[in-house]
């Protein structure tokens, strides 16, 4: 089910930020009814926020034969309420238990987590009351995402930039995540795409492989709610809905990987090597670009180091590690003697030769081989759905360790 979420926009000239927020929310999936003070809509017009919202915005406290009571409605509808920005005054009702109007009426009517956004200038921001209406409402167990530093509505800099829409959306979508769970909590570390091994200093080789299976692991992974760090060779863009919760590391080569994902996997819960790690490179990289008329080059090969192996010897304690093989030919007998070699838990095959499937689909067709010699075919899917087949499995290892 889609997450709920009331977005609060009360009266300061960062209302206009609110209009983002809630495009981004919407973006994620998101059904957004927007709430707006009397003082916001002086900012920005309801009907901007009712032709991008699920629901239309509202403004008052009083309702109709339609919705007679909306702030009870609302407040029991919301799976989390965000209120962005949050002013001065808003902050000072809604500690003090003040409901004179919708906004901070549903703030009192709910039981779902409340995320403020502060915004004001930076002497308001550090003004005692301000801080101490904020302790109370942490004290509460509102969530506050605190202002930026930068410019201001005045013209001068300093505390009290309302956050980054990408921040406020994020926070919101961490509190309708799962709780429970194998992966809630988890550290999940994904690898994707394929590395490129250079040439010299326009060339290079490569191979195939988009990044979109290990992206749609990193995704399916953060509304498990895992903690995700991703590191991709890839230049695809992540899912809305996951780029602002994934702790993204961009590499080029099979060496700035190996070095990225070694350094991590400690910490890790779950490392599902997605990438398509080159296997060669060349023993030197040409320092200016090799012309054609200086003949036919020859370029020794090297082979880059194993890291799905290197992973496999240093495994943590309880640690689960996830290999994939793109194979062709008698795939999955070539994946069984890799997986016999490489000693991880589980691994993912597939057969690249096959229509609609691996490098550079949207589709995916594989067989998940685990250790005890067990074998679950996943029939032609979208890489989302795989992912989630392959995620489902680690969670029954996570919870058979757990026992």
């Amino acid at each position: 089910m889609a997450p709920r979420v009331v977005l609060g926009v009360s009266g300061g000239i960062a209302a206009y930020k609110a209009v983002e927020v809630c495009r981004r929310l919407i973006d994620a999936g998101c059904e957004v009814a927007p709430v707006l003070t009397d003082a916001a809509a002086k900012f920005v017009a309801p009907l901007t926020f009712t032709a991008l919202a699920t629901q239309p915005a509202r403004t008052s406290l009083y309702g109709d034969e339609h919705d007679p009571i909306p702030h009870t409605r609302l407040g029991q509808w919301a799976d989390v309420i965000v209120v962005a920005p949050a002013t001065a005054d808003l902050l000072a009702r809604y500690a003090a238990g003040i409901a004179n109007d919708l906004l901070t009426a549903t703030l009192l009517a709910t039981r779902a987590p409340v995320i403020v956004c502060p915004a004001m200038h930076t002497e308001m921001w550090e003004h005692p009351s301000v801080q101490d209406n904020l302790e109370v409402l942490r004290r509460r167990g509102v969530l506050v995402v605190d202002p930026e530093e930068g410019r201001l509505a005045g013209g001068d800099s300093g505390e009290g930039r309302l956050a980054a829409p990408e921040r406020i959306v994020a926070a919101a979508l961490a509190t309708t995540r799962p709780t429970d769970g194998p992966l809630a909590g988890r550290r999940v570390l994904v690898t994707a795409g394929g590395t490129r091994e250079p040439i010299d200093p326009v060339r290079f080789i490569t191979n195939r492989s988009s990044g979109r299976q290990g992206h749609a692991v990193a995704e399916a992974a953060v509304e498990l709610g895992a903690d995700v760090t991703l590191v991709t060779a890839s230049a695809l863009a992540l899912d809305v809905s996951a780029a602002t919760s994934v702790t993204r590391i961009d590499v080029e080569t099979a060496a700035q990987m190996r070095d990225a994902v070694l350094g991590l996997s400690a910490q890790a819960d779950v490392v599902v090597m997605a990438a398509a790690v080159s296997d060669f490179r060349p023993v030197a990289e040409a320092d200016s670009k090799i012309h054609k008329e200086d003949g036919v080059p020859v370029i020794a090969l090297e082979p880059t180091q194993d890291i799905l192996a290197t992973l496999v010897e240093r495994r943590a304690r309880g640690q689960v590690i996830v290999g994939f093989a793109a194979e062709t030919g008698d795939a999955t007998a070539r994946g069984r003697a890799k997986l016999a070699r490489k000693g991880c838990d589980l691994l993912v095959v597939n057969d690249v030769s096959k229509p609609e499937t691996g490098f550079d689909h949207e589709t995916n067709e594989v067989d998940i081989l685990d250790a005890q010699g067990g074998e679950q075919h996943v029939a032609l899917a979208s890489k989302r759905a795989v992912a989630e087949v392959i995620l489902a499995r680690v969670g029954h290892l996570i919870e058979q360790g757990d026992q």
